[in-house]
């Protein structure tokens, strides 16, 4: 169920959205995913086309600029064409209607296809993870053709210097399992944080990341296209900007680093970089030593978020990466 704010404004405002779509869409059931932690409002609802064809959508608000601006731009299809090779085979949501105000506010609103398959963390295998990378290399490709990447739009990077500082206190203070490999493995880092950090801040910005990529937020479409059937299609587009395109493949790996065998052998960085060479896009020689340094970084600053990833397989697998990857860099 909805929390009693996001119910009111779900509740309030689902009359304006289907005013907005003159007729084409249905009553709206408000719910809320387990996920869902911004108080947005979801509800399922049916779209009906000129033709009397239903669909069955999503109706969600409101919706963050960014993800109000790629879903829309990467996924809107005309209801004529929402069966066509072309719409199924998109890497993101399809979309039949979406608009930025509501009852005279600045509430931005999206109507969009319903997967009817759970997401593929919940049957995740070998074939499921590599259409992952597929649908990531997609949504790159689509991307960059929507939009220049403008590097300015690129994150901040941390303060590399405070966070190695502070995971040596968070080592310390929590007492924590192999303490001095700890220790002595951030401190070389401390050592040749220059280095580490040049060689990353100066990565080349030419890709629009998603930088929410793992299983949860990547679906299958059920269609009766048997070209297109089963194609993967990645949501949750709140988080979108520029950067390099090994950041997605990272991201997803992090999230396994003691459970490897959930990679079921797939080399995430190794993988996306293939996807994306089969569209044309580019990979450079050195794309595996980027990403090695972001590794290293990443690893290194593991104690400072014990409070979310303090299971101590994932502790021990950054560790012995850590010290595997110093060993490799520095001797």
């Amino acid at each position: 169920m909805l929390d009693r704010d996001s119910h009111g404004l779900a509740s309030a405002l689902g009359g304006d959205v289907i005013d907005e779509c003159r007729g084409r869409l249905g009553d709206i059931s408000w719910f809320k995913t387990t996920w869902q932690h911004s108080g947005a409002g979801t509800g399922f609802a049916t779209w009906t086309t000129k033709k009397g064809v239903e669909i069955e959508c999503v109706v969600k608000l409101p919706v963050g600029y960014r993800e109000y601006h790629w879903t829309k731009r990467l996924g809107l299809v005309h209801e004529d064409d929402w069966e066509r090779s072309a719409a199924l085979s998109l890497p993101t949501p399809r979309v039949l209607a979406a608009g930025y105000e509501l009852g005279g506010h600045d509430f931005a609103w999206i109507v969009m296809e319903r997967f009817k398959n759970p997401p593929l963390a919940s049957s995740i295998d070998a074939s499921s993870m590599w259409e992952i990378f597929e649908a990531a290399a997609e949504f790159q490709a689509a991307a960059v053709l929507e939009e220049i990447v403008d590097p300015k739009k690129c994150p901040d990077d941390p303060d590399w210097s405070a966070q190695l500082g502070k995971a040596i206190k968070e080592v310390e203070s929590h007492d924590m399992e192999h303490a001095d490999r700890w220790f002595k493995a951030i401190e070389r880092v401390q050592e040749n944080l220059g280095v580490f950090a040049d060689m990353w801040i100066n990565r080349s910005i030419d890709t629009w990341c998603h930088h929410d990529l793992h299983g949860r937020n990547a679906m299958r479409r059920i269609s009766n296209n048997p070209e297109v059937h089963g194609r993967c299609a990645l949501i949750d587009l709140a988080m979108i900007a520029p950067g390099h395109w090994v950041e997605d493949a990272l991201y997803i790996e992090r999230l396994h680093w003691g459970h490897e065998d959930l990679l079921f052998g797939i080399n995430p960085v190794e993988t996306l970089g293939r996807c994306r060479e089969s569209l044309g896009l580019p990979v450079e020689a050195d794309s595996e030593e980027l990403a090695d340094v972001r590794r290293v970084l990443m690893s290194a600053t593991c104690p400072n978020f014990l409070r979310t990833e303090g299971d101590q397989l994932y502790l021990n697998a950054a560790l012995e990466r850590l010290e595997c990857l110093l060993g490799a860099f520095l001797g």
